[in-house]
Formats: structure tokens, sequence, C-alpha cells
């Protein structure tokens, strides 16, 4: 990967694997949402069954697509769409125009930050294989509204 190229190079610019480096690997786009009619997104606290919840990262990431039909692929043409992701997220975060954070793990050198920031969802999220569909209602723990 090219030095520091998230701050050299625009999005569109990036290699695939510069692509992969910005995610930061903390889980939260891997929380299940459900959009109401409305417009609104609930986010639950229960990430998809695939997310190994201890390191934040996909348990089958080639066969993601696959295995759960509802994944969205984050990438460059739809990353404005992508208005749920956290603030704090990468991608967001240069689609916006702004830096990586400094517990970012290109910025710190250490991927373990982002969990000691409490950023991740490691210290909160339940896989979805241990919540039955019909309660996965009372794991909701926000409400974004999603204009446009």
């Amino acid at each position: 990967m090219r030095e520091r190229f998230w701050e050299r190079f625009p999005l569109e610019e990036l290699t695939d694997e510069e692509w992969e480096a910005l995610c930061d690997g903390c889980g939260q786009c891997c929380l299940l949402k459900f959009q109401d009619d409305e417009g609104d997104l609930a986010v639950l606290g229960v990430a998809c069954e695939l997310l190994d919840i201890d390191s934040c990262r996909c348990g089958d990431y080639a066969n993601r697509f696959a295995r759960v039909p509802d994944c969205q692929q984050l990438t460059l043409a739809r990353v404005e769409a992508f208005r749920w992701l956290p603030k704090s997220c990468a991608y967001r975060r240069l689609a916006e125009g702004r830096k990586l954070a400094g517990w970012h793990p290109l910025i710190s050198g250490d991927p373990e930050r982002v969990h000691r920031k409490g950023i991740s969802v490691r210290s909160f999220a339940v896989s979805q294989a241990e919540v039955p569909e019909d309660e996965l209602e009372d794991h909701i723990i926000a409400i974004l509204p999603i204009d446009g």
C-alpha cells in the first residue's frame, strides 16, 4: 500500500487493498438494521451471524453475500448512500472530507485501540444466532432518521 494513502489520494484513486484497509474493525456496519415506512432506520445491538464479535471481523468475508443476502457491500459508488454508518467510520469520514480518527489502526498502528476506545461492538453486541426473530425488536439501540 502507498504511504499514508488516505491523506494523499481521493477515495476514487485507492486500490482495492487500500479501500479494504480503511475498515477500522468496529463491526458497526454488521449490526442488523430495519427501515420503517417513514424511512427511519432502527439499529439493533444484534450482529450478523457471520460477525466474530470478539475480533469484529466477518467470519466468512469471501462468501458473505452468498450466505447473507441482506449483506450490503460498501463501495465508492454507494458510500454517500450509507448515511447510517457511524460518524467514526473511516469511509464516512473521508467521504465527508474529514481525517481519520487518531485511534484508527492506520494512524495508531494498533488494531485493538478501536475496542479499548469503546467504538467497536465488541462490548455490547450479541449474535443474530442467539436472538429469536420475534425478539429482535427488543434489541433496538438507536433510531436514525434517514433523509432522501
